[in-house]
């Protein structure tokens, strides 16, 4: 049988193309190198058990709030609450019972390049799903908390299929005919509420993106309107622009 190169080996490994049978042919081979490639295949397999387990809870979570199966559960949540300049941006979202997404987290938690994946899966197979965005000059007049609940409502009404339940991250809403939850830490509990994250993660960013090509001396684009150094030195040097939060420390001070 011929023997593998070790670049061969690693190829099946980083593909996840390994089987029982040439598992078994690497664990007899002597290399120092192949020894090595087999530690990482074990951990890429470990960490693959606890997302899909990590899945399943998520799920699990959500399903004991359907008690039939025309029941839908939407999960709400944000992005943007505590940048300095830009919108905060709410999504509602409904995924059907055959929804299948191992490593669907809270957006914080997964890499850029996997959100935006993610986003087309989620946006494909919803059931329905809607995006609200608020501005920054109504987050001045109404306050950050009070215009998140604004774009968290305005999400959930305009869902073409209306929920039995909404699950939502962290912020009580009362709206006529629908059960809300409000649930702590909700992105990392819900299954729906994860999906959301990434929604209004994603639609979030990118409209920061785009105001970095107006406005590039802040580095939208990297810091997504947060106070990092780089932000608050163009603050500094620059004033503030059209699209910063008047209410908010320290952009009221230019």
């Amino acid at each position: 049988m011929q023997t593998l190169t070790i670049k061969q080996i690693r190829d099946l490994i980083k593909n996840d193309i390994v089987d029982d049978k040439l598992l078994s042919r690497l664990k007899s081979d002597q290399r120092k190198g192949v020894q090595q490639l087999l530690i990482r295949h074990e951990k890429q397999q470990e960490a693959k058990r606890i997302k899909e387990a990590n899945f399943f809870e998520l799920l699990q979570f959500d399903q004991q709030f359907q008690h039939s199966p025309t029941d839908y559960i939407a999960g709400v949540d944000e992005a943007g609450r505590g940048p300095l300049a830009g919108p905060v941006v709410a999504a509602a979202v409904i995924l059907p019972s055959s929804f299948h997404l191992v490593g669907l987290n809270d957006s914080k938690q997964i890499k850029e390049n996997e959100r935006q994946t993610f986003y087309e899966k989620i946006t494909a197979e919803a059931i329905s799903y809607h995006i609200a965005v608020v501005d920054n000059h109504s987050i001045d007049e109404l306050n950050i908390y009070e215009a998140t609940k604004k774009a968290m409502t305005e999400a959930i009404l305009g869902l073409e299929t209306k929920p039995s339940t909404v699950l939502i991250d962290a912020v009580p809403l009362t709206i006529n005919s629908l059960v809300t939850n409000s649930i702590i830490k909700g992105d990392e509990k819900s299954l729906a509420i994860a999906a959301a994250s990434v929604l209004a993660k994603v639609t979030r960013d990118k409209i920061m993106m785009e105001l970095d090509i107006e406005h590039p001396e802040y580095s939208f684009a990297k810091n997504k309107g947060y106070g990092t150094k780089d932000h608050l030195e163009a603050l500094k040097k620059h004033g503030r622009t059209a699209y910063h939060r008047l209410s908010f420390s320290p952009v009221n001070q230019y």
